[in-house]
């Protein structure tokens, strides 16, 4: 479990240290802060493949990545403390602007702390200069497992957002029946990941069906064959209970949609180490968020999950430990997990979410 994280410099966090728990609900207005937070975990993904120049790329180039600039902050840090039953993983990383409107390596290092109070200090992984991480690349003996064990958790960090259920979303359209080892960020893989599923564990395929009809009774199946003209690809289908008439896609809501692919990340066979999700209560009725809370505690007792939200609804499905309210103070992002014993008295007579409405623990607008 990813029990801390310590971020200096990347966009609006300007030093935000956050323990985390197994359920981290992040709250707060728009323009705070939140998805500033999740972009962090997206790019620590695109490390582990070499990839992080190609982020940076993608982001606009390191200007764009610091906060307020290159100019007011040159330099990019984190520290990552991952438990496990043996001890603590510790994960440090040190970028500097460069030349090219980039970010390159000053310091990366790595290091393991038994959990009978042995302490060492961090290792330096490489040469100061580098692109890309040395995670897989020491050869010191024990830095090279610690540094596997932390680039395969990060490796599995993704920032599900299934928002765009468009016409022309990826979800609707056909996709590589091989495309299936995980299920991708936007769902645009949800045909081939269901029918690797049905096909190999077929337990986990048919407690995703009922979930789907949990919120939507009249649900009967998916429908997933490979294309009749294309047997390589294959697009999403369905039909209803006591029907084999098939419907494509494109004739579910779109809150229906969002919700069948929640269910699949949520109910798959083997969870990601971290499950990060950006709003996912877009379009659902309430009655559905009440099962999507309930599918994340779930997933909860095998995989860590984080997740940003608007809706004081959902919020009010989980504890006051479970929530991270972030607020805009002083130009940069804070984060404050709310105290139970704090708001005992409040509690009695309000809901999370009213006392979030009247404004008890902030997360709301403000100078």
């Amino acid at each position: 479990m990813l029990r801390r994280i310590s971020i200096r410099g990347f966009k609006s966090l300007r030093d935000a240290d956050i323990e985390l728990q197994q359920i981290n609900v992040l709250i707060g207005a728009n323009g705070v802060g939140k998805s500033n937070f999740l972009a962090f975990f997206r790019m620590l993904n695109y490390l582990t493949s070499k990839g992080l120049q190609v982020y940076i790329a993608k982001a606009g180039g390191a200007d764009m990545l610091l906060h307020y600039g290159s100019k007011n902050t040159p330099r990019l840090e984190c520290s990552l403390a991952f438990d496990t039953e043996q001890g603590t993983n510790i994960y440090e990383m040190s970028l500097t602007s460069a030349a090219g409107d980039t970010l390159i390596f000053t310091d990366e290092k790595a290091c393991f702390n038994r959990r009978d109070g042995t302490q060492r200090l961090p290792i330096s992984l490489g040469q100061a200069g580098h692109k890309e991480t040395a995670l897989d690349e020491s050869t010191v003996e024990g830095i090279s497992r610690v540094g596997r064990f932390i680039r395969s958790a990060m490796s599995m960090w993704r920032v599900y957002h299934f928002h765009d259920t468009s016409p022309e979303a990826r979800l609707k359209k056909k996709c590589s029946i091989y495309d299936n080892e995980y299920l991708r960020d936007d769902a645009g893989n949800l045909a081939a990941f269901l029918f690797r599923l049905r096909s190999e564990s077929s337990p986990y395929y048919n407690r995703i069906v009922e979930a789907v009809r949990q919120f939507a009774p009249w649900f009967g199946d998916f429908v997933l064959r490979p294309d009749v003209v294309n047997s390589g690809s294959i697009s999403l289908a369905w039909r209803e209970r006591d029907s084999d008439h098939l419907f494509s896609v494109d004739q579910l809501s779109d809150g229906t949609v969002r919700m069948m692919a929640l269910a699949t990340l949520l109910l798959q066979p083997q969870l990601p180490s971290c499950i990060i999700l950006d709003e996912p209560e877009l379009g659902l009725h309430p009655y559905a968020l009440n099962i999507l809370s309930d599918l994340i505690k779930a997933a909860s007792m095998k995989s860590q999950v984080i997740l940003a939200t608007q809706s004081a609804h959902l919020v009010d499905q989980f504890a006051a430990k479970d929530i991270i309210v972030a607020e805009r103070r002083n130009s940069q992002t804070v984060f404050e997990r709310l105290n139970e014993e704090h708001l005992a008295a409040w509690l009695q007579e309000y809901s999370l979410g009213e006392l979030w409405d009247k404004n008890v623990f902030g997360g709301r607008p403000a100078l």
